[in-house]
């Protein structure tokens, strides 16, 4: 149990990239069918921290993307921070 509370707690520090990855692993083991299903549960668990945290990133990312300025021409003028505190 303390093995499964690790490996969830490293969740929250995991790049977009290596999130998604190890999700995508994920999927394909349940849709493999090949795991029992106690280990089933446990692994669509964190395959939903996961997905959770990745759309969490994208969030983050889609928030900065807006914060982009447009100039009166219509080109980029600057980026205003996602968070000016």
């Amino acid at each position: 149990m303390a093995e499964e509370t690790e490996r969830n707690a490293d969740v929250a520090s995991m790049s977009f990239e290596r999130a998604l990855a190890e999700l995508e692993k994920i999927v394909e083991g349940l849709e493999q069918g090949n795991v029992a299903l106690e280990e089933s549960i446990n692994q669509y668990e964190r395959g939903e921290r996961l997905r959770d945290h990745c759309q969490k990133l994208l969030g983050a990312a889609e928030a900065k993307v807006e914060k982009i300025r447009i100039g009166q021409d219509g080109k980029p003028a600057g980026v205003e921070p996602l968070d000016p505190d």
